[in-house]
């Protein structure tokens, strides 16, 4: 049973960082892509980030680019996203997700972590 766990969100300020973090567990996810979402209210969720666990090779929306940085711990099986400069639109539900290789979708996900920033 595959399981992706977020932690790290909270409340902060604009300008200010933080780390979340997706504890991946069940299987090897030696050859997976791990992504990184967000859902604000009212709104769809959206791509933030990307990277290729065997590789490490990262891909970024737009909107972040600059400001946060995906990277994975192969040995702790946990993928994180330092998000810096944070800003009141970086508000939202930021979800972890796995997509198995030749997989066109993301087919495993997590529960999501909170993200509030205040202006």
């Amino acid at each position: 049973q595959v399981q992706l766990v977020e932690s790290g969100g909270g409340l902060v300020q604009a300008g200010s960082s933080l780390r979340l973090s997706c504890a991946a567990s069940g299987r090897t996810f030696s050859s997976y892509d791990m992504g990184w979402f967000r859902q604000a209210p009212g709104k769809e969720r959206e791509f933030v980030a990307a990277v290729t666990w065997s590789s490490n090779y990262a891909a970024y929306a737009d909107s972040v680019k600059r400001r946060f940085t995906v990277s994975r711990d192969i040995a702790k099986n946990t993928v994180y996203l330092q998000m810096n400069s944070l800003k009141p639109e970086d508000t939202a539900v930021y979800y972890c997700a796995a997509r198995p290789p030749g997989v066109d979708s993301w087919k495993y996900w997590g529960q999501g972590t909170q993200v509030i920033v205040s202006s």
